[in-house]
């Protein structure tokens, strides 16, 4: 089974500024009755992106302008709040790729670094810089490069930071768990036949 290497991402980017972007925002709780995160798509950010009636609010993942980003722009601590697995899933279905932000919270980081959406950080001033171009020039591509750590278009680079152990698992495609297995199956054969037989105990 092939690895899922992820080693750079080219995409828009789409600012969402503002520090202690929690996961209730992110994914209002009503959304996580779903039955497969794929009913995710779409939903991410939704009360702060539609009114009751279904109206837009004018939030900018909506905007014209920066319709089909990959990347967001994010602030300090991003995906604070509840651990809900689903916040990373919402953003990843939506069709984003990538975060980049000042700072993130640690279980959000590690619940995306688990399904392949790199988090990545960069200082405040980088990120007012990356914000500003793509306000003003929105159709600007960006390359997430997680081998230079760096995130680049054409006259501007910016250097990014990812902790060493996830920015591996992701650039060598072991983010993901079942792919892991699949490529090791004599390692789990092997761990298999040192467990003990399972045992049958009826009800009483």
């Amino acid at each position: 089974m092939p690895l899922n290497k992820i080693i750079s991402i080219t995409g828009k980017a789409v600012p969402v500024p503002g520090a202690d972007m929690d996961t209730d925002r992110i994914i209002p709780a009503r959304f996580l009755k779903c039955v497969t995160f794929d009913e995710l798509a779409g939903t991410m950010f939704h009360d702060e992106r539609f009114n009751a009636d279904g109206s837009s609010k004018g939030h900018p993942i909506d905007a014209p302008q920066h319709a089909g980003a990959s990347i967001i722009i994010g602030g300090e601590n991003f995906g604070c709040g509840s651990s809900r697995e689903h916040a990373p899933q919402a953003i990843k279905r939506s069709g984003i790729r990538a975060v980049v932000a000042e700072s993130f919270a640690e279980i959000f980081f590690g619940n995306s670094s688990g399904i392949g959406l790199p988090c990545v950080c960069a200082d405040q001033a980088d990120l007012a810089t990356l914000t500003d171009i793509t306000t003003a020039h929105p159709d600007t591509e960006w390359t997430l490069d997680l081998e230079a750590m760096t995130i680049s278009s054409p006259g501007c680079t910016i250097s990014v930071r990812m902790p060493a152990e996830p920015r591996e698992a992701l650039m060598q495609g072991r983010w993901d768990a079942v792919v892991e297995l699949m490529n090791a199956p004599d390692a789990v054969a092997a761990l298999a036949a040192t467990l003990p037989a399972p045992t049958y105990s009826p009800a009483i």
